[in-house]
């Protein structure tokens, strides 16, 4: 339990920036989610669509740093080639 004030007030400033945080990657990760189901379905038109609103969306949460640059330029490489993989 934090003692200090200004230890309590440092308690305060991380529950507010992980419920950001936790937003963040759950609208991430929701994107993604479309992509997948795109893709599983074997939609290339849709799973393209979902894909270029999915890759603004993971840049987007690296720039608030919600995610590390590697992980989601990983993330998106991998997209990209299974979309393009699609027959």
């Amino acid at each position: 339990m934090a003692n200090t004030s200004s230890a309590k007030k440092n308690v305060r400033k991380m529950a507010r920036k992980t419920a950001v945080n936790k937003t963040r990657r759950s609208m991430v990760r929701s994107t993604l989610r479309k992509v997948e189901d795109a893709i599983t379905a074997g939609d290339k038109a849709a799973a393209n669509d979902a894909l270029k609103l999915a890759e603004p969306a993971i840049m987007r949460a690296v720039s608030k740093g919600v995610y590390h640059k590697n992980t989601a330029s990983r993330k998106i490489s991998r997209l990209n080639k299974r979309v393009k993989a699609i027959a």
